[in-house]
């Protein structure tokens, strides 16, 4: 994941008290549940694009799925 130049900005958002509330608990802090969240999703972002990235190279591949094993019929 490539991080761009860190800089803080301030931002009002609307967001679930319950929600913070119990993350900050389990974390102790309110800026780094924040924070750490922002990370989760981007991380999770990156390998949703590199999955359907290998997803294309694949189908791109020509490759052939034989059912070897006799398990689903040609018609479906």
């Amino acid at each position: 994941m490539s991080k761009a130049k860190s800089r803080v900005k301030y931002k009002h958002l609307r967001l679930d008290s319950a929600r913070i509330a119990r993350a900050k608990k389990l974390l102790r802090a309110e800026t780094e549940t924040i924070e750490r969240a922002l990370d989760l999703v981007l991380a999770e972002h990156d390998r949703n694009q590199l999955a359907w990235s290998a997803n294309r190279r694949f189908l791109k591949s020509g490759a052939v799925i034989r059912d070897v094993y006799g398990k689903f019929s040609d018609n479906v």
